[in-house]
């Protein structure tokens, strides 16, 4: 478990965000946009189990209270359909509870705020989530944050992103992005590995989302999961 620890002098736009996306579970508290505390849980399936105690840590480590939070931001998607669940329904609860406002941030764009200091302004960043075989959740951005292909599952292969590879140089990371290395043989695809969506790159899109009163909808608000949930059992007949 990672974490940060600097204590804020004054309380306002106290944001708390989660991320359950993927096999990581991650909390942290911004302040006007600023990091202020953050843990990290790398644990497959420990989630339900583990992100109300990650709450109060944050919490502690900011030496805050909960109803000191101005508002709860989520990434809402896409992911794994457990962890995300457990993220909306945790984060529903506490702002019925507290009656704070709920802000919806997607992953895909969350990882690509982590990713653009990583790359040159004339590259392109493609964040990436396994959907299993092989299919991603994914999305392209540029340098400026402006959305270059819409979020969408994909099944690749060698002629995923041909037309952008002609042009541009595009970073690739996240946990369906090892899985392409093979696949992506051209020069202008560069990885970064061991790359996942965490809750402290939420800060800026949040606090950009609270300044807006962009908020979601706590009673019926959905996470996005892009495609329908199947089971492995097969129907009968």
């Amino acid at each position: 478990m990672e974490n940060s620890h600097n204590p804020p002098l004054k309380t306002h736009n106290l944001i708390l965000s989660v991320d359950t996306s993927t096999k990581v579970c991650s909390v942290a508290i911004h302040e006007n946009g600023l990091l202020l505390a953050n843990v990290e849980q790398f644990e497959e399936n420990s989630h339900a189990e583990r992100l109300a105690l990650l709450i109060q840590e944050v919490c502690n480590i900011a030496k805050l209270k909960l109803h000191q939070i101005d508002a709860f931001a989520l990434a809402k998607g896409p992911g794994s359909y457990t962890g995300l669940r457990i993220g909306s329904s945790t984060l529903k609860g506490l702002c019925f509870a507290l009656e704070k406002p709920l802000i919806a941030i997607g992953t895909l764009r969350m990882m690509a705020e982590g990713m653009f200091q990583m790359a040159d302004d004339d590259t392109l960043v493609c964040p990436m989530i396994d959907a299993r075989r092989m299919e991603v959740y994914t999305a392209v951005y540029d340098s400026k944050g402006n959305t270059i292909l819409p979020e969408q599952a994909m099944i690749v292969d060698e002629n995923s992103f041909s037309t952008l590879f002609a042009q541009h140089k595009i970073l690739f990371a996240g946990n369906g992005a090892e899985k392409c290395k093979p696949i992506f043989t051209n020069k202008n695809a560069h990885f970064v590995s061991d790359y996942h969506p965490f809750a402290k790159n939420m800060g800026e899109l949040a606090f950009q989302s609270y300044k807006e009163k962009k908020f979601a909808d706590v009673a019926y608000f959905e996470p996005e999961y892009l495609k329908e949930f199947y089971t492995t059992a097969k129907s009968k007949g």
